[in-house]
């Protein structure tokens, strides 16, 4: 199940308008076509070489070209005639393009062509969107313009400027519609849509679970039924037994309705840059994904970004409108300058989090001669929770590494990364003789990889 229509309907920012209103003190001037005829006019200088009197016709042309240019601004209807509307049809998502409407109404009787220029921040287009069109008297006309937004969180547009004429093109005005607005980035959300067969199968495997009933193997009471041989006899009920005069085994069935907790790390190091987006980017869309099949797959999800100090929490929860809210705190949250402090968001995730749960931590390891305090931290959570952790792989040192030095500096190179891709599968082997799952993938493989591990995790009743 991709995500919810209704829940997408929601992201997608309101469409603002606005009437014209004059863009400066003087918000008029000539057109391009008053300094063509006014520069023919020149021609009469000429004569006016041999025979002054031919000065008179230039005054004459000059005053001509002036009054054509006066009737053709009055003609030109005032800026409170045009009104400007900003429509979105999808949600800005990082890394897509999308496109962008402005329409613009003219209630005057007059039709105007007109030149339209958004104020888009730098972070959806380096360029200035601008477009023109022709707008009829009485009706309106609409011009759309493509973004690409490099970054997730609260942009701030501006106002919408226009320049319109007549079609003579002698006159023209300035006037600007204040429809600025914050819009809102999300994770890449066409990145779970691709996942919709992982959630057909998670699905699959949820159904497969019911009918099974696993009985024995999970934690959820299901009913009672006559003790068996080879029943154990901690699941034996007395009170039943008491009541009925005959040995009663209590029956389980596999948790339909488990806690998932995505842990994502913000510091310094997942600043970092692959394929123009930061390591934290592809986290944040992989932990996207991974909410939308764990809440299809009847689990509760919860979520925890954190840097020096907590930036976004959400208790677990289900439904369209907790995937909403994941998705609205997973698009605000910004890598920071400084190491993340892992102790202190593991002592408020132990802190709310009693019951066995499965933690998919997303974060990256110091390249220092010092245990990471992820290895730390790691060791204190495998005691009560599964955990997963996720790490972005460091593709640049696996690249040099994978070549074959040529001379004597891609030697150095080749040393000093060698160094610390074997300190990093070091450091993935404690992790993993902790007890915990530990995944380093491409930082463009994220989703892909942490879905199949989930999912993998379900299959085999790890929980």
């Amino acid at each position: 199940m991709p995500f919810p229509v209704s829940a997408m309907s929601r992201l997608v920012p309101d469409n603002v308008a606005a009437p014209g209103e004059r863009a400066a003190r003087i918000s008029f001037a000539f057109g391009r076509r008053f300094f063509v005829f006014f520069f023919i006019g020149l021609l009469w200088i000429v004569p006016a070489w041999n025979q002054l009197r031919f000065l008179y016709a230039l005054f004459v042309w000059d005053a001509f070209v002036f009054a054509m240019w006066l009737a053709d601004l009055r003609r030109l209807p005032n800026p409170e005639a045009l009104e400007v509307r900003r429509v979105w049809n999808e949600p800005p998502a990082l890394a897509q393009k999308l496109q962008v409407t402005i329409e613009v109404r003219n209630s005057s009787r007059a039709s105007v062509w007109a030149q339209i220029y958004d104020d888009a921040p730098v972070t959806f287009s380096q360029a200035f969107p601008q477009g023109q069109c022709v707008v009829p008297a009485g009706r309106s006309t609409s011009i759309a313009y493509s973004v690409h937004p490099q970054a997730r969180g609260d942009m701030r547009f501006g106002e919408v400027w226009l320049r319109y004429r007549t079609s003579w093109f002698l006159a023209e005005r300035w006037a600007r519609a204040r429809i600025g607005q914050t819009v809102r980035v999300y994770p890449n959300l066409q990145e779970a849509q691709k996942l919709r067969f992982h959630l057909i199968r998670s699905r699959q495997i949820e159904l497969e679970k019911r009918l099974k009933r696993q009985r024995g193997r999970g934690r959820e009471f299901e009913g009672l039924r006559e003790y068996r041989a080879g029943d154990e006899f901690r699941d034996i009920s007395w009170s039943s037994t008491a009541r009925r005069g005959k040995l009663i085994t209590k029956i389980y069935e596999i948790e339909r309705s488990q806690v998932l907790w995505l842990v994502l790390d913000a510091g310094r190091l997942l600043r970092a840059r692959a394929n123009g987006l930061t390591k934290l980017d592809y986290t944040v869309n992989a932990a996207a994904s991974l909410a939308q099949v764990g809440l299809y797959s009847g689990d509760r999800v919860g979520l925890l970004a954190y840097g020096r100090r907590p930036q976004q929490r959400v208790a677990p929860g289900q439904g369209s409108a907790h995937l909403r809210a994941l998705i609205e705190s997973l698009a605000q949250v910004r890598a920071e300058e400084f190491e993340a402090d892992h102790l202190r968001a593991v002592e408020l995730l132990l802190s709310s989090q009693s019951r066995r749960s499965l933690i998919v931590w997303m974060t990256d390891l110091a390249e220092t001669a010092a245990t990471p305090e992820v290895v730390e931290c790691t060791a204190v959570m495998t005691s009560r929770h599964l955990m997963l952790v996720l790490i972005p792989e460091q593709t640049d040192l696996r690249r040099i590494v994978a070549a074959r030095p040529k001379n004597a500096g891609g030697m150095y190179r080749y040393t000093a990364a060698l160094e610390i891709v074997q300190r990093r599968d070091l450091l993935l082997r404690r992790l993993r003789q902790q007890g915990a799952m530990a995944l380093e993938t491409a930082p463009s493989e994220l989703s892909m990889a942490l879905v199949n591990q989930y999912l993998q995790i379900k299959e085999r009743s790890l929980l």
